[in-house]
């Protein structure tokens, strides 16, 4: 499979800690619904159904490159972390004004029986290997393309919680009273993760992110037994995977929103980058790191909705506290539906100029 020849690769460069001219610029969740173009072309479609028509995909991945012409360094993916406890048969449903719903959550180990532990990522999941192939090809070059999946200890708890949750009450009564059954079922998550990204590499993604979005409800203890093996391993995994496959590794991104205890431990997990959210300060990261991983992040996105000037401001300082090399520019966490594609692009605006600067 060829495709046309990279034009900017400014955010691989980054990653793999390499000499760049400024730091690269995008933001987690950028194709979304903030976008009034969005909306025209998911038109009335399910979310999943969305998710699994790769023409469709294709359009919503590549319109923030095109609504922010020469301020985004990549472009992610039009997908949903849940894809893979789907694969696995799970029936995941996309909520209006709600969210994801389980039909049947994983409420004890007596219902691991109903998961297929050895599903064919290839089969159950081909229709993401044809988006990002197509996307691939219809990005002719202009930025390199980010595949992703959901960290084990999240999907893990949607599995269990059957949706988002605030308390996380069958999560936690999982790892506290049948660890070694969270273990089972983290494990397996894990394996097909694995799987999923090196399909992904190998369909055209040339960067990979791991989304563990709860990563900060674990406990550091919690942390280091029930999160941080199987990103190791993962990060591990999916380069010798890829060597089998006859197929070169890509730099991967490890973002644990909310875990500060573990940034130590997450710069020697095998990551070449890790994603912060807004619960660091800059220049402690930095210090933190010192050189091993490079860093990404981490602006709060609620400044979004602030002024310009304190757009400004905060960009600012951001970027002066990571500095220009071994830094990529995001959000600390997705945007959001609420937010102005204009001030949108104002802070795009700003981390472009601010990293000329730097």
């Amino acid at each position: 499979m060829t495709f046309e020849p990279l034009k900017n690769d400014l955010i691989l460069r980054a990653a793999r800690g390499e000499p760049v001219e400024r730091p690269p610029i995008w933001m987690m969740r950028q194709a979304g619904r903030y976008l009034p173009e969005y909306h025209k072309v998911k038109g009335s479609r399910d979310f999943f159904e969305t998710c699994r028509t790769p023409e469709i995909v294709s359009e919503l991945t590549i319109q923030p490159v095109e609504h922010y012409k020469g301020l985004i360094d990549a472009a992610i993916i039009f997908n949903d972390i849940l894809v893979i406890p789907q694969a696995m048969g799970m029936d995941v449903r996309m909520v209006d004004k709600v969210g994801p719903q389980f039909v049947q959550p994983l409420r004890t180990p007596a219902d691991l029986h109903r998961l297929d532990f050895n599903c064919d990522v290839r089969k159950q999941l081909g229709w993401a290997f044809e988006a990002i192939t197509l996307t691939r090809k219809n990005l002719h070059g202009r930025v390199p393309l980010l595949g992703f999946c959901g960290g084990p200890w999240t999907l893990m708890c949607y599995m269990i919680e059957g949706g988002g949750t605030k308390m996380f009450r069958f999560a936690k009564e999982w790892i506290f009273r049948w660890p070694e059954a969270s273990k089972q079922l983290l494990q397996a998550i894990t394996d097909v993760a694995v799987e999923f990204l090196a399909l992904q590499v190998k369909a055209g993604a040339q960067m990979l992110q791991v989304f563990e979005s709860w990563g900060g409800q674990l406990g550091p203890d919690e942390f280091s037994e029930f999160a941080l093996p199987y990103l190791r391993q993962i990060a591990h995994r999916v380069p010798q995977r890829l060597s089998e496959l006859g197929i070169e590794k890509v730099p991967m991104t490890v973002f644990s929103k909310g875990s500060w205890y573990a940034l130590d431990e997450l710069c020697d997990s095998g990551f070449d980058v890790v994603s912060l959210d807004w619960l660091y300060k800059p220049e402690d990261a930095v210090r933190i790191a010192n050189g091993r991983v490079s860093l990404q992040g981490n602006i709060d996105p609620g400044v979004l909705y602030g002024s310009k000037e304190i757009i400004t401001k905060k960009v600012q300082r951001m970027m002066h506290g990571f500095g220009k090399q071994r830094y990529i520019v995001n959000l600390g966490h997705g945007t959001q539906p609420f937010m102005d594609p204009e001030k949108i692009g104002f802070f795009l605006e700003e981390c472009k100029r601010f990293g000329k600067k730097e």
